[in-house]
């Protein structure tokens, strides 16, 4: 049964940093891209970051580039995101996800797990 549990969400203020864990079982999670999509109150799903299956090429949000990093420890079976210079705008529900395939995506219909999502709270 494959599993994606996010962790590492919270409280923070503005300008502050958060890392985000998502760790996957079930899969061989070396094999599969993974990514980052956030939901903020009234407002649809959105990407934020992918990775490919081995963390060589990485994808972003406009809107975060700069400021969030995705990366990936294939020997844990986990992925992380570092969110530095958080603003209010970055309030959501993060979720992990875990591809199809090998590559990183922007699209959420390339990935076929998702976790239950993880709330991070930026207070200005």
């Amino acid at each position: 049964q494959v599993q994606v549990v996010e962790s590492g969400g919270g409280l923070v203020q503005a300008g502050g940093s958060l890392r985000l864990s998502c760790a996957a079982s079930g899969r061989t999670f070396s094999r599969y891209g993974m990514g980052w999509f956030r939901q903020a109150p009234g407002k649809e799903r959105e990407f934020v970051a992918a990775i490919n299956l081995s963390g060589d090429s990485t994808y972003y949000a406009d809107s975060v580039k700069g400021r969030f990093t995705i990366s990936r420890d294939n020997a844990k079976n986990t992925m992380y995101l570092q969110m530095n210079s958080l603003t209010s705008e970055d309030t959501a529900v993060y979720y992990c996800s875990q591809g199809r395939f090998g590559y990183g995506s922007r699209s959420s219909e390339d990935y076929l797990y998702w976790g239950q999502g993880t709330q991070v709270t930026v207070s200005s």
